[in-house]
């Protein structure tokens, strides 16, 4: 029902009939924004990405050729957006950690492997429904390698395809997929430790 309603909206602003960008704004703000936020990692910068996504939206919706695109179009403008504040904020960081440096690893028989965890979306519907658990997912999220993190935005969180997730960050459908997997590897790590300390048993 959102995605047709997005098409819509896409439709709307397209034929230019009157408030059709006020609706689409009121639709993409939040989404654009906390896309920006978990991507640029503090919310001034990403008032501003949001901002600065949304007007070049409008000032360039003429080129969205084919409506049903409008979701992945819009991140598309988002990521750019994010990546050219991203090189001028203080906040930025002097270098990008490696999923290496991020994902556990342990020592066995003199060799450097990594532990493989199952994959987070799988946990249980009523534990995703926990308002401090969306939290630890939240800021497992925002604390991936960059690279990692876009690619887990656009498909766990907007739910985008593959395919489409592949466009906007001008990777291959295989990149995708790998930083897919390994990203929710890291993240389920983070929930395991979560989970593991809220326990019972974690917190004897």
């Amino acid at each position: 029902m959102e995605k047709q309603r997005e098409i819509e909206l896409a439709a709307a602003l397209l034929n230019g009939e009157p408030g059709a960008f006020d609706e689409f704004v009121e639709h993409f703000r939040s989404k654009v924004f906390g896309y920006s936020w978990m991507m640029c990692g503090q919310r001034e910068d990403a008032e501003e990405v949001a901002q600065e996504a949304l007007l070049r939206a409008f000032e360039s919706f003429s080129q969205l050729r084919d409506p049903r695109s409008v979701r992945s179009w819009i991140f598309r403008i988002a990521k750019n957006a994010c990546l050219m504040k991203r090189r001028k904020s203080a906040f930025a960081p002097e270098r990008e950690l490696s999923l290496d440096e991020f994902l556990p690893a342990s020592e066995s028989e003199g060799e450097h492997r990594h532990i493989e965890i199952a994959d987070w979306s799988s946990l249980p519907e009523d534990a995703l429904l926990n308002a401090e658990l969306r939290r630890e997912i939240h800021r497992a999220i925002t604390e991936l390698p960059e690279s990692y993190r876009a690619v887990v935005l656009l498909r766990d969180v907007e739910e985008l395809s593959t395919e489409e997730t592949a466009q906007i960050l001008d990777l291959s459908v295989d990149v995708v997929k790998t930083r897919l997997h390994r990203g929710r590897l890291a993240i389920r790590r983070k929930l395991d430790e979560y989970l593991r300390a809220a326990s019972p048993a974690g917190r004897n």
